[in-house]
Order: structure tokens, then C-alpha cells, then sequence
């Protein structure tokens, strides 16, 4: 086995892990809709359904298209982060490890969708009346994924840090 599919698959299990894990624990101790200050006027757990994607998009859309279409986008993001993770040399263990962050991201709430036709969040952070959108682990590491993506991307200056080398 290749140190790279050594670390993508130790990525892989600790992000399916601690993001299935804590929605398990969510869903099985907090009714739905109900919230637990943590840090007043700025942070809580609440237990929310979201039907839609990122920040609710297509929340309001009919099941019959939003259930299939979510899906299939996210089995076709999942084969284009596995496409980019083949190409990239073992040496580029920075954005291996993000792409690991987003695949990983992508599955757990995949995951979710399959087993629900929604996705549990329970991560809301406010400040007064202003709540960023709940969310859960799946998605701070897809977001993490990201951050370093454009990281690695920004720092490589016009070269493909996905040319095989």
C-alpha cells in the first residue's frame, strides 16, 4: 500500500468516524430544533435537518428533484476529488491531505443523505440574531479541504501541483 492511500484512508476513517459519530450522538440525545448554549451569544449546539446543500441552497426545491440531484452531484464531486487525488505525486502530502479533508467531507454527508434523504447539523455559531448557518464535522473539514486547496494553488504561481512528476 502507497503512503499516499496510507494517508487518505487514516483521513478518510478518523473524519467518517468523528463526523458520524457526533450526528449519531446528536440525533440520539437532542430532539429536533432544540439548542444547548455553549458559549452565550455566540455559540450552541442545535439539532437541525437540512434538506438542502451548502447554506440550505435548494432546501425549498421538491424532493423528487433535490434528493437525486445532491446525490449525484456529490458521487460526481467524490470522482473528481478521487480523479485529482491519482494525480498527484506522493510528495505533495499537504494537498493529498486536503483533498483527503474534502472527500472525507463529502462521504459523511453523503452518508447522511442516503440514510435520511437529509443531513444532520448541529454546529451553530451566532452573535446576537446573526447565525451563520448550522453545520457539522463533515463540512468544517470539507471547508478545511478547501482553505488549503487555494493555499497549495495560490503558492504554486501558475504551476500544476497535479502534473505528475
Amino acid at each position: 500500500m502507497s503512503a499516499k492511500t496510507k494517508l487518505v484512508g487514516g483521513w478518510l476513517a478518523f473524519i467518517l468516524v468523528a463526523d458520524q459519530l457526533t450526528k449519531f450522538i446528536v440525533d440520539q440525545s437532542m430532539p429536533l430544533h432544540h439548542s444547548i448554549p455553549v458559549i452565550d451569544n455566540w455559540f450552541s449546539l442545535t439539532y437541525i435537518r437540512n434538506t438542502g446543500a451548502a447554506f440550505g441552497i435548494l432546501a425549498g426545491s421538491a424532493a423528487a428533484f433535490r434528493l437525486p440531484f445532491l446525490i449525484v452531484f456529490s458521487l460526481v464531486a467524490i470522482g473528481f476529488v478521487v480523479a485529482m487525488l491519482r494525480r498527484l505525486p506522493e510528495q505533495e502530502t499537504g494537498l493529498i491531505t486536503a483533498l483527503a479533508f474534502i472527500l472525507g467531507g463529502a462521504i459523511g454527508n453523503l452518508i447522511d443523505r442516503f440514510a435520511y434523504g437529509e443531513v444532520i447539523d448541529f454546529l451553530d455559531f451566532y452573535w446576537g440574531s446573526y447565525h451563520w448557518p448550522a453545520f457539522n464535522v463533515a463540512d468544517s473539514f470539507i471547508t478545511m479541504g478547501v482553505a488549503i486547496t487555494f493555499f497549495y494553488l495560490i503558492k504554486a504561481k501558475g504551476e500544476d501541483p497535479f502534473a505528475r512528476r
